[in-house]
């Protein structure tokens, strides 16, 4: 019998990230819940069946730290899901300053590179690994002139543009490294904390994510899309 494939979700104690670790799980693989509070992750983990481990993206020594927790008990990586995020502070634009930018960004981008580093050698051992990361429709150039989209008349300027700089990291891992599927998902709007729940369900927003990570072998690499297909960029 085939040994189950083994993913790891970030920022997966809620949301988004946790509905991608409960879908994984049914699908049949051995999960690793990130979680950057450890306690809030057990207390999630529990509740779907993964195993919690502590990684906080903002830092080289936690993140570092659950590689080598990955590489001791699996010794691969088959999917990794690049989803933990913040929005960053709302306020009017008036009042943003580099402090602001660079918290989200530090968060939101640096966090993505740092992780896919650390995993990186852990997935190129797998068969057929994947990394998703996690969009949104907002960091689309294309949608933002599209009046009639809803990503024309929300969402702050940083979290866009650190969304914007997710898009083109997608292609050009994708490019760089061809023998991962590297793609990016859009959620859309998904009722969670980070929007004061307004939206469709965690299992819509998860949709794309999902397919990206367990799809057959015509699975492309470098797209961009959400639960309807591509997305203009």
């Amino acid at each position: 019998m085939q040994d189950k494939p083994v993913a790891l979700v970030t920022g997966a104690n809620k949301g988004i990230g946790l509905e991608t670790v409960r879908r994984l799980i049914g699908a049949g693989h051995r999960v690793y819940l990130a979680s950057r509070d450890i306690e809030r992750g057990r207390a999630a983990a529990e509740t779907v069946g993964a195993r919690p481990i502590q990684l906080d993206v903002t830092s080289d020594d936690s993140v570092r730290h659950a590689a080598e927790i990955v590489e001791q008990e699996e010794g691969h990586l088959d999917v990794l899901v690049n989803n933990a995020g913040i929005t960053g502070p709302l306020r009017d634009v008036h009042e943003y300053d580099g402090d602001d930018a660079a918290m989200v960004l530090l968060t939101n981008v640096v966090g993505y590179v740092r992780v896919i580093h650390a995993f990186l050698s852990l997935l190129e051992r797998a068969p057929d690994p994947r990394i998703v990361n996690v969009s949104s429709g907002l960091g689309s150039f294309a949608l933002f002139h599209d009046s009639s989209r809803i990503e024309s008349r929300i969402g702050t300027p940083l979290y866009a543009a650190a969304k914007s700089a997710i898009n083109m990291l997608t292609v050009r891992y994708a490019q760089l490294l061809p023998g991962i599927r590297i793609n990016a998902a859009d959620p859309g709007m998904t009722a969670t904390d980070l929007n004061g729940g307004q939206g469709h369900s965690v299992e819509n927003g998860t949709d794309a994510i999902i397919a990206f990570a367990l799809g057959g072998p015509d699975t492309p690499t470098g797209a961009y899309r959400d639960r309807d297909g591509d997305l203009p960029w």
